[in-house]
């Protein structure tokens, strides 16, 4: 998330955030330290967000949620200004539309989504293992990112994307794992 934070030059200080799929909390945690107001912490796992983080005045832990049907809290009745995405398993075309039911319809809100290849094109990951090679990740990702802007219903806009300097895990016989992108999108 520093990365992504970096690259967009976007800051959080002062912004209510959420984070879909927030695991461990690394994305959680780098909000705060980049002077988030507040994160709302949404995964589907229990007990696995840090206890630090858990006991941090300015997360609300929603546990036990899956983020495409979580309701927006009424402790953010006007919505969010930043909801950033690292959720396994989910295309974008199904997680993005519910982190825009987040979003704060005054205008300036922001998602920064971690894009996994893998996920937007499972028939290709099958056949190659689940590892894709850097050129099919970077084909699915322009692919996926010419679907996104093209979709008029969801009403979101590609600002910009970049390759994320972490790769996805591999397989236990693979070297290395799959190059994911982050992606800064808006409403239009």
């Amino acid at each position: 998330m520093h990365a992504a934070l970096h690259a967009f030059r976007l800051d959080p200080s002062g912004l209510i955030c959420a984070d879909f799929g927030c695991s461990t909390g690394g994305f959680t945690d780098c909000l705060l330290r980049h002077g988030a107001a507040r994160v709302f912490s949404v995964d589907t796992g229990y007990g696995v967000l840090a206890w630090s983080l858990r006991n941090d005045p300015r997360v609300t832990v929603l546990e036990r949620t899956n983020c495409l049907h979580a309701l927006r809290p009424s402790a953010a009745a006007e919505g969010v200004d930043l909801v950033v995405i690292d959720a396994s398993w989910t295309p974008q075309k199904l997680v993005l539309p519910a982190a825009k039911r987040w979003l704060n319809p005054a205008g300036g809100s922001r998602i920064i989504s971690l894009l996994k290849p893998h996920y937007e094109n499972k028939a290709l990951a099958q056949q190659s293992r689940g590892v894709l090679s850097d050129e099919q990740g970077l084909a699915v990702a322009q692919q996926t990112l010419e679907a996104i802007a093209g979709d008029s219903n969801l009403g979101l806009e590609v600002l910009a994307w970049h390759p994320s300097p972490t790769r996805g895990l591999a397989g236990k016989s693979e070297a290395k794992g799959n190059l994911e992108y982050l992606v800064l999108l808006a409403l239009k």
